[in-house]
């Protein structure tokens, strides 16, 4: 297994139950999986480099864990299905 972080950008415009349910929907595939997440650190809403989607400021939030290479590819998939999530990066540590 091998350690991973996730970025992910969310909208700012979001509720905090709706934020904190998209996450939660994050750390609960990983844990399905077979994952375990080490970390979730929630950096509150920043102003974005350049526009995306036409917002200029997202919700950050920062997710650390350890899993196979699937939940990675899983992970992507959904977040690339949800219309909250403005962008993700997954990394390798």
């Amino acid at each position: 297994m091998q350690k991973y972080e996730m970025l992910i950008l969310l909208n700012s415009e979001m509720t905090e139950e709706a934020r904190d349910a998209e996450l939660k929907k994050y750390t609960d595939i990983v844990a399905s999986m077979g994952g375990v997440v080490d970390s979730l650190d929630k950096w509150g809403v920043k102003k974005t480099t350049y526009p995306i989607r036409f917002k200029s400021d997202a919700f950050y939030a920062l997710m650390t864990f350890t899993a196979e290479g699937a939940v990675v590819a899983e992970l992507d998939r959904v977040a690339g299905i949800s219309g909250d999530v403005l962008r993700r990066m997954i990394t390798k540590l």
